[in-house]
């Protein structure tokens, strides 16, 4: 690495766009049930940038990977997160927009500490890194470094998620399989050599088991219930001309007129924001925003109990769970949610032959090695691909002995 691409990537750390990712937590709400997962999404970048160049210092030995290229991926996945929004992936669901798109713009922009560095590196710099990030780039095998089922990210933030937790479900043999990562030169796209494949194996499990007993934790979705709840009834309040408490000229006010963000906007937007507009809320004159502020800041969130239940008699309990919640005075509407989390792509690997960019590909055989996709030589892998889904009913916890008569009844 010369100096100046040293400067480069000290520039892209220090401007403003990256800095404010200290204050993104990288999970979100997973403090709410694990107390240690306070990190953020700025230790994450750091960390999938040094996977990277990990990567491509030992893919370099074996294969011709230019200046050019190798740079602009050390940058992609630097920046890859700089277009989350608070809280993460939480306010992406309720505001409808995906942090990619965020993230290519702020590369793209002249008018971001971000995008002028990169120009100035090179013309063609910010164009390359974004490509990256929308998977156009080729070759496709270093696009899929930065985002593929077997990239650099899911590799950090399992492992870190996995110690900031507590928990040991994320650990996998990150060392081997760094060390067995190949390019297929005539397909253009990674592979596994053959010793390999069972740290990978061992990877997809830890992926699995992540969603499982971390992301899909029932604390940690009950508390995404109530925060949805919140926003969905400060917008509701502000769209019938009800007055909701909010700084002027700010991104939260772009947010409660349903407006969005713009790049400027959303990229002075992070956890801070909306925890402070939460605090003010809890002394609103509407009884709903009031006490679900109060709820979310004070950790006496919702219950999410698991429709155990065969599913034609699932739509008869929500109903007698949301007649129970308006016996007790509350709105159902904003009291009762449903919570369908799981069978997503991004969350479990599973075999797509119209998107080779997101196959995972192992070497297999010592006398004539062949190049497979994973599932049709693992079993354990095939075995994952069962898919998981999660059906759940979250309430006020404290109608929870009510609830349990019916559920029982």
């Amino acid at each position: 690495m010369d100096s100046a691409e040293g400067e480069l990537l000290v520039g892209l750390i220090d401007t403003p766009e990256f800095q404010r990712l200290r204050r993104v937590r990288q999970l979100g709400l997973a403090h709410f049930a694990y107390q240690g997962a306070e990190h953020s999404r700025f230790t994450h970048s750091l960390g999938v940038f040094h996977l990277a160049t990990r990567v491509l210092a030992k893919l370099s030995n074996s294969y011709d990977i230019s200046d050019e290229d190798r740079i602009a991926v050390r940058v992609a996945t630097l920046l890859h997160d700089v277009g989350h929004g608070a809280f993460s992936h939480v306010i992406e669901s309720i505001l409808g927009f995906h942090h990619e798109d965020f993230t290519v713009e702020t590369v793209l922009a002249e008018n971001t500490g971000i995008g002028r560095l990169l120009k100035e590196y090179s013309a063609d710099l910010p164009k390359r890194v974004a490509d990256i990030i929308r998977g156009d780039f080729r070759p496709m095998a270093l696009s899929q470094l930065v985002s593929s089922q077997l990239d650099v990210d899911r590799m950090d933030y399992l492992l870190r998620d996995s110690m900031m937790t507590g928990v040991k479900y994320g650990v996998f043999d990150l060392e081997w399989i760094i060390k067995s990562l190949e390019i297929n030169e005539k397909d253009d796209h990674l592979y596994i050599s053959a010793p390999g494949i069972y740290a990978v194996e061992d990877y997809l499990q830890a992926r699995y088991y992540m969603y499982r007993q971390v992301y899909f934790h029932r604390t940690l979705r009950a508390a995404e219930a109530v925060l949805h709840s919140l926003l969905r009834r400060a917008l509701k309040l502000h769209a019938d001309g009800k007055y909701v408490w909010h700084v002027k000229d700010t991104p939260v006010e772009s947010i409660l007129r349903a407006e969005r963000l713009s790049l400027d906007q959303h990229l002075a937007l992070d956890d801070s924001d909306v925890l402070f507009h939460i605090k003010r809320w809890q002394d609103a004159d509407d009884k709903v925003l009031a006490d679900l502020a109060h709820r979310f800041l004070n950790r006496k969130l919702l219950k999410a109990f698991d429709l155990d239940m065969p599913e034609e008699e699932r739509a008869e309990f929500i109903d007698d769970v949301r007649k129970v919640v308006g016996n007790a005075g509350l709105d159902p509407d904003y009291y009762v949610l449903e919570d369908r989390a799981g069978d997503v792509a991004h969350n479990f690997y599973v075999k797509d032959d119209s998107r080779p960019k997101e196959q995972i590909y192992v070497e297999h055989g010592f006398a004539k090695p062949r190049i497979n996709e994973i599932s049709e030589v693992s079993a354990a892998v095939r075995g994952l691909q069962k898919g998981y889904r999660i059906h759940r009913v979250c309430f006020p916890y404290e109608l929870m002995h009510e609830i349990d008569k019916i559920y029982h009844a």
